[in-house]
């Protein structure tokens, strides 16, 4: 083959594999006459339209007027939202939950543990990632989980447009066990628990100081020390996986004391229980609707309307599978949560919010994501019903403004065995 046929041959695959992912590009989008739900002071704007331009929301109200040449979809009889953000994911990380195949979420061995990136392992083209994409899901904060260290790892935010650099935010958040699983890997004990914690944040602060004076650290090796230097100096979010009201109650007291820190909870089964102290503490909480039966001791006041509570109370709450779910990989089931806690009494508006605005506001994106709202990031879904009911689906999927594919490994098999159900309304 020809130098010339050869780089024509890599022209035609690059503009295939972008044509995957997205669909379409225009620089202005005029998404007129839906049921607009802006998640702002606007609220739902029946009869709405939403103006894009550039990959921004531009304006959002009624009867607007578009650029010339925009492109103008008609959203009657459908509901507009912002894109929904997966709080507590291992998508991009781990293509098959318990099945023992290859999972760059699980970490093990005494070389890194808060050391470990999820950025590092994010695979834009994994097969999840297009499933839950075409579901309406358009980022997601993923994070690593070790099996033997009180720190499990570095976070990350990334869109789920299926294209190379995905990732929005590399190191989010970092996540620490501070329930029953980082008891066991601190000696076995809540009683060793807290003051390796606390041992671990001082080793961080110090470095790389007493690191570089062969000293060393009292907890964290070097590679960890690092990683964890910012969030315990107050530069990053702390992601505690936590359940026991007692627990919390304990968390609550080490932020007060602690007040540069900035935790956010992950689980929470019992937290509808210190929901006072939560809302007092700022410390938002990313619950499970189905963790809701008492399946180990730390979660025995488990109850099915924790987000409701919790809500009521005035604690921000985002919608997320519990620690540890074996289908975390599959983000696109956070609508089934949501809808879940709406029936166990948390508002509508509140249920959605937990999987857009909470999320991104914990994960400190709020100024960016989760709204439709002029200057916000245009990740935008139009749905054929409720986004919450099960039977409800995307017509329409745009990240950064640019309309995304929704096609999927499973829609093709679907076209290729059964192609009148592909047909059918």
């Amino acid at each position: 083959m020809s130098l010339r046929s050869l780089s024509s041959a890599l022209l035609l695959v690059g503009a295939l594999s972008l044509a995957s992912t997205a669909v379409a590009r225009a620089d202005a989008v005029l998404i007129s006459g839906g049921k607009v739900v802006t998640n702002g002071a606007a609220g739902v704007i029946e009869n709405g339209d939403v103006l894009i331009v550039d990959g921004r929301i531009e304006a959002v109200g009624l009867r607007l007027t578009p650029p010339a040449g925009a492109r103008v979809v008609d959203a009657r009889g459908r509901w507009v939202t912002p894109g929904v953000f997966a709080a507590a994911s291992e998508v991009g990380l781990n293509e098959i939950g318990g099945s023992g195949a290859p999972n760059d979420a699980n970490v093990s061995g005494d070389i890194a543990s808060a050391a470990a990136d999820a950025r590092l392992a994010f695979n834009p083209a994994a097969t999840a990632i297009a499933v839950t994409r075409i579901e309406g899901v358009t980022r997601a904060a993923i994070a690593p989980s070790h099996s033997e260290a009180l720190f499990s790892g570095l976070g990350a935010v990334v869109a789920l447009d299926g294209r190379p650099g995905g990732v929005m935010d590399a190191a989010a958040f970092q996540v620490v066990d501070l329930g029953e699983p980082g008891a066991r890997r601190a000696g076995g004990s809540r009683a060793a628990l807290w003051p390796a914690f606390a041992a671990a944040l001082r080793d961080a602060r110090e470095y790389p100081q007493r690191y570089r004076s062969g000293q060393g650290g009292a907890v964290l090796n070097e590679l960890d020390a690092e990683a964890i230097q910012p969030f315990a100096r107050g530069q990053g979010l702390l992601l505690v996986r936590i359940e026991r009201a007692s627990d919390i109650r304990q968390l609550v007291s080490f932020a007060q004391a602690n007040p540069s820190l900035s935790f956010a909870i992950h689980g929470g089964a019992e937290a509808w229980r210190v929901a006072p102290e939560l809302a007092a503490a700022r410390i938002p909480v990313i619950v499970d609707p189905f963790a809701n039966l008492p399946d180990r001791l730390e979660r025995l006041a488990a109850r099915a309307d924790n987000a409701a509570l919790l809500h009521a109370a005035g604690v921000t709450v985002a919608i997320g599978p519990a620690p540890g779910a074996v289908d975390a990989h599959q983000s696109r089931l956070v609508l089934q949560l949501a809808g879940n806690a709406v029936a166990a009494g948390l508002p509508w508006e509140a249920a959605f919010a937990a999987i857009t605005s909470a999320p991104a506001e914990i994960f400190g994106l709020g100024r960016s994501l989760g709204r439709l709202e002029r200057g916000m990031i245009a990740d935008v879904v139009i749905w054929d019903g409720d986004p919450l009911e099960v039977m409800s689906a995307p017509v329409l999927v745009m990240i950064d403004g640019l309309e995304t594919s929704l096609v999927s490994r499973q829609t093709r098999l679907r076209d290729r065995y059964a192609p009148a159900a592909a047909r059918a309304p």
